[in-house]
């Protein structure tokens, strides 16, 4: 999975807006659930009244307080209120912090003053107290820290709240609407979080949008190199990954990469930062219950690694049965035709069916493990807000812990746990996303046996002829113990055709693959006008060959498209003569729509003779300097095959012909017979000479052509 990270470079700064919107969506996520406990603490319990430090104070009951402050928090007082003619001090704009230092300079003067008038002494007598000697300011304040010592660790509460219904007091003698400060309160909050939620929603949804373009983008950047990795491929690498398997590659494991690349942009990334900042909002609460994030956070963590323990080999088995089940539905489909023939529908049903069990088993014990991760989740989850209500029903009943942090912690202690739980359900899709990621790495990082050198040859002639030469030639397949062809030695000249004939088995059709190197020679070399093949480019090379393939392959589109695969130089006219030349011009004029036919994926809607006679039409339009014919006459009836041929060499008298053919009839009037015998060279000449020199050639030509042709052939 790291190996494919690296295509995310490709979209960084997408990544980069992304990772900026998650942190504006984790900050608004957290700050939540603080205004929640404000809108619990101080809308609801406190009235609305936030701090110690009023709005607004009557001259004499600020003259009160006074009495109990030094000169230092008098001066403060002085510097952040102003005294009005109506005799009401109003408090200036201050920064957040002087707010805080004169919560606290006016927390503990209301304290002792409320004191005071509940042991029925008002501020007057305490004055003239005050005034006559009988007590000092030092003695006051002994007396409020005496008085503080008794609340113990709750001595800062039992200040601000003491103060804070002082406050409200105040207000309601100054004939202050409450209600309506309460309700303004609210509302001012309760806007805060709407606003907030909205743009927690905005990010949200900016993530997405940009994490899918994203996704998708890697999507096709892997598809594409994947794509351009087996176009590279020889028939060696295609038949190590088989068909089946790169198709599955090329799809579901991309599709997997793909889903969880989403997901890991949107939850993985976002969990740490929810996570964190969660854990550093809960430190700030000061409620004592830190013990139980920890609690929590160990029992996510071994849960997870424990599921992961047993579901990932399976995950990666799972990727081996879905290319099982890929083969055997490829191979059932275009096999069809001969199943019904052999009435073995009843086998391959249970051929199907014994692959698509082996998934099923498979992937219900990964789902089973992984049903058991969101159900212990929320067990946890729901036994950790037990155990939090637990402590802090005490903490609230000894006065050390508010209702709203109490709240505020049960919020954020979810938002942590939650954070672990969105990174198991990524846990989930992630080994089989694994699994698929090294797939497809192992087809990126394997290297063709067959590529281009450094420094090609390309440009070494003006003019190319066609010469094809084969020296001393031997070739083994990969991983083979012995050689398939061996010491082949012949020329092919342009003006001339080449045929090359055998029993089967005897190499003909590996022979040919060679010159266009699907597979490259183990010893000896195949040259075109003296050139190494392997010092010409694979573009240059296939420039100059006209490959006609055993099996007739068509494209879907058209005819026409067909017919002009070879480039985007071939014109209309050369397309007709070519099929003409085909002797496909006939039933194509016969079509209603002409060159426009439809032509359906591997060409199901023409017969088998037409898509020969279509596939030798796309080889001759494209005007090789070789031509290169897999067998490709085998389909049509002698008639055409003799028609053809004949229209053939007129066409390309210029031009290299190198024919693999199993019919005598197709091969009687070549310039020369290649014949080949448990590949090595039995016989080269013509059909006239290896009547008389090679026995091997005669034993094929009796077995095909009456005595009566061969006599008429001069035999």
């Amino acid at each position: 999975m790291l190996k494919l990270i690296r295509y995310l470079k490709q979209v960084k700064w997408p990544i980069l807006a992304i990772m900026l919107l998650l942190v504006v969506q984790a900050w608004c996520d957290l700050s939540l659930p603080q205004y929640t406990s404000d809108i619990v603490d101080v809308g609801i319990q406190q009235g609305g009244i936030e701090h110690a430090a009023p709005d607004q104070i009557r001259d004499e009951t600020m003259e009160d307080l006074k009495l109990f402050m030094d000169e230092d928090s008098w001066s403060k007082v002085e510097a952040a209120y102003t005294l009005n003619d109506d005799g009401i001090w109003y408090r200036n704009k201050v920064s957040e912090s002087a707010l805080e230092e004169l919560d606290d300079v006016f927390g503990m003067p209301m304290l002792m003053l409320s004191a005071m008038e509940e042991q029925g002494m008002d501020a007057a007598t305490l004055q003239a107290m005050l005034a006559s000697g009988q007590m000092t300011l030092e003695q006051l304040q002994a007396m409020a820290d005496q008085a503080l010592e008794q609340f113990g660790t709750q001595s800062d509460m039992i200040v601000e709240q003491k103060a804070l219904l002082f406050v409200k007091e105040e207000y309601a003698a100054m004939g202050l609407d409450l209600d309506q400060i309460q309700m303004n309160y609210l509302l001012s909050t309760g806007g805060k979080m709407l606003g907030i939620s909205l743009l927690m929603a905005a990010a949200a949804i900016l993530v997405g949008l940009l994490a899918s373009r994203t996704a998708a983008q890697l999507g096709m950047s892997l598809r594409g190199d994947v794509f351009k990795a087996v176009m590279s491929f020889s028939n060696a690498e295609i038949d190590k990954f088989s068909t089946a398997s790169l198709i599955t590659r090329s799809t579901n494991d991309i599709q997997q990469v793909q889903m969880v690349v989403v997901l890991m942009l949107r939850i993985v990334i976002y969990a740490p930062i929810l996570g964190i900042g969660g854990i550093v909002k809960v430190a700030t609460t000061h409620t004592g219950m830190e013990w139980i994030i920890a609690v929590a956070v160990g029992t996510a963590l071994v849960l997870v690694a424990l599921l992961m323990g047993l579901a990932l080999p399976k995950f990666k088995r799972m990727q081996t049965l879905v290319d099982k089940m890929n083969l055997v539905s490829r191979e059932i489909l275009t096999g069809l035709p001969v199943i019904r023939a052999f009435s073995r529908e009843k086998h391959e049903e249970k051929r199907f069916d014994l692959a698509n069990l082996d998934l099923k088993k498979t992937q219900l014990f990964t789902n089973r493990v992984m049903t058991f991760m969101m159900p212990m989740m929320m067990l946890l989850m729901n036994g950790v807000s037990i155990l939090i209500v637990w402590n802090g029903g005490h903490g609230i009943d000894a006065g050390t812990m508010q209702v709203g942090d109490m709240i505020a912690f049960i919020t954020y202690t979810m938002q942590i746990v939650m954070s672990f739980l969105m990174i198991a359900m990524i846990a989930i899709f992630l080994p089989r996303a694994s699994v698929a990621a090294e797939r497809i790495d192992e087809v990126l990082q394997t290297k063709p046996i067959i590529r281009d050198k450094r420094k090609v040859k390309d440009n070494t002639k003006e003019q190319w002829k066609g010469v094809v030469a084969f020296e001393d030639v031997s070739f083994r397949y990969p991983d083979a113990g012995a050689d398939v062809l061996e010491h082949i030695t012949f020329t092919a000249q342009p003006g001339q055709t080449t045929a090359i004939i055998g029993s089967t088995g005897s190499g003909k059709s590996t022979l040919l693959n060679l010159i266009p190197r699907f597979f490259d020679v183990s010893y000896g070399r195949i040259t075109m006008d003296g050139v190494d093949i392997r010092d010409l480019s694979q573009h240059k090379l296939h420039e100059l060959l006209g490959y006609v393939p055993q099996k007739g392959v068509l494209f879907s589109g058209d005819i026409e498209s067909n017919l002009k695969f070879g480039g985007a130089n071939i014109t209309d006219q050369a397309m007709e003569e070519a099929a003409e030349i085909a002797q496909a011009k006939e039933f194509i004029d016969s079509k209603p729509d002409g060159y426009h036919t439809p032509i359906a994926q591997g060409g199901t809607n023409v017969s088998g003779g037409q898509k020969q006679r279509l596939s030798i039409a796309r080889a001759i339009a494209k005007n090789p300097r070789v031509f290169l014919f897999d067998d490709s006459f085998s389909a049509l009836d002698y008639k055409t095959d003799v028609v053809l041929r004949r229209a053939l060499n007129e066409k390309v008298k210029d031009a290299t012909v190198i024919i693999v053919a199993q019919r005598i009839s197709t091969i009687l009037h070549a310039d020369q017979i290649v014949v080949l015998d448990e590949g090595r060279i039995a016989g080269i000449g013509t059909h006239e000479e290896l009547m008389k020199t090679c026995p091997t050639y005669q034993e094929i030509a009796r077995s095909q052509l009456s005595a009566a042709e061969l006599g008429g052939e001069g035999a």
